[in-house]
């Protein structure tokens, strides 16, 4: 596909929202993209994308000469193929162009991983980067991005140091970027959480964690929670109004202030189905957010009634159940086909652990893809998610 025309889908696809008002519009950045570990020569990828897998294969990449003191050696020796040998150390920049509709509220960039040490340019400003390869990170854009309507061109520059990693990393922008349209006040959904406290048979009490962006400028909000099933039955709901002061010249906007808690709670049997790696059931949550009555943002997440517990007396517990995790240590590569996300490869790879009597994966050695989380939830696999090595 052309860069002019995907151009012009992602514009359609955003006029075509933005009758909404202010109202939210994601658009993931797939196509369109070019890729130059120079800065001179580029061809078309599309992201997500892991340039080392291409090769060439040279042991250069990841060659050292210690003693392995755990294994008893005591003189350095050349050692090898660590990190696969791929040519991920280095630098290398991708570029594309995104357009936006003619009334638009704040613009967000969500980069969900880009390895490494991404900075972002728009339209040849510097916007921002990020240090760490492994885990999202989300830029406003908005003051840098053409406000007459016009393209924006977009840069990302990575480099890939020996010391970033003991064992393959990929390289590029391996996750997918998501393009954010947002009001002046939004639902974020990094500071949003589905939380269960109480599951029995005949009734489920969860609480709906939901933080305000942009709410600074101060005012009464109306926060609405709605649980629908598989088949959109609407199970549960609850409201919430809240008032938000605008911080005076002395005085800091509080966290409080923009963070809601919203009760609600199941109490038909029939509408409870625990999640669970034998039945992952998973619900809809439908969160809106309101102003003086007006729809400032919406946003739906899916979420599965269970509760953890962990003590000496009863080891781990799902669901009040007492059960022996049988976990796996999962790398984020996907093997031969490398770093660069692919939901048909992880959906292959949950499968074949779980026909081999896995429930539970330790992400190793990284904070897991949202991807990855997605069809975890969904495939019935519980995640240990490791931060850091």
């Amino acid at each position: 596909m052309k860069v002019r025309e995907v151009l012009l889908s992602v514009l359609v696809s955003l006029v075509s929202l933005s009758a909404y008002g202010q109202q939210r519009v994601e658009r993931t950045l797939s196509d369109g993209w070019e890729f130059s570990r120079d800065g001179s020569e580029w061809k078309a990828v599309r992201v997500p994308h892991d340039w080392a897998i291409a090769g060439p294969f040279d042991k250069k990449w990841d060659l050292q000469t210690v003693a392995i003191e755990q294994n008893g050696e005591k003189v350095a020796t050349e050692k090898s193929g660590r990190s696969g040998a791929l040519p991920w150390i280095g630098e290398g920049q991708y570029r594309t162009k995104f357009s936006l509709p003619k009334k638009y509220g704040r613009v967000w960039l969500v980069f969900d991983g880009a390895m490494s040490e991404p900075m972002v340019y728009v339209n040849g400003k510097e916007v921002g980067g990020w240090a760490y390869g492994y885990n999202a990170f989300r830029l406003d854009v908005t003051p840098f991005v053409d406000p007459k309507g016009g393209a924006n061109d977009l840069l990302v520059k990575l480099k890939n140091v020996e010391e970033s990693s003991r064992w393959y990393p990929g390289a590029g922008i391996y996750r997918p970027v998501t393009l954010k349209i947002v009001g002046d006040v939004a639902i974020d959904e990094w500071g949003t959480a589905f939380r269960v406290s109480k599951l029995t048979e005949n009734t489920a009490e969860a609480q709906v964690e939901v933080t305000l962006d942009g709410a600074s400028a101060g005012g009464k909000f109306e926060v609405r929670a709605e649980l629908v099933d598989k088949n959109e039955k609407l199970v549960a709901k609850g409201t919430l109004q809240h008032s938000v002061k605008k911080p005076g010249k002395d005085r800091q906007l509080e966290q409080s202030d923009t963070v809601l808690t919203i009760p609600i709670g199941i109490s038909k049997a029939a509408d409870i189905h625990p999640w669970s790696p034998e039945e992952p059931y998973l619900y809809k949550l439908k969160i809106s957010v309101l102003k003086k009555g007006k729809l400032q943002d919406t946003k739906e997440l899916k979420v599965g009634l269970r509760t953890v517990a962990v003590s000496k007396e009863n080891g781990f517990q799902l669901n009040g159940v007492s059960r022996r995790i049988k976990g796996v240590c999962l790398h984020h590569d996907l093997g031969p086909l490398g770093a660069a996300v692919n939901k048909a490869a992880i959906i292959r790879q949950i499968r074949i652990m779980k026909e081999m009597g896995a429930d539970a994966i330790r992400t190793s050695h990284n904070m897991p893809s949202q991807m990855q989380m997605e069809v975890c939830d969904s495939m019935g696999m519980m995640v240990m998610a490791e931060s850091f090595d």
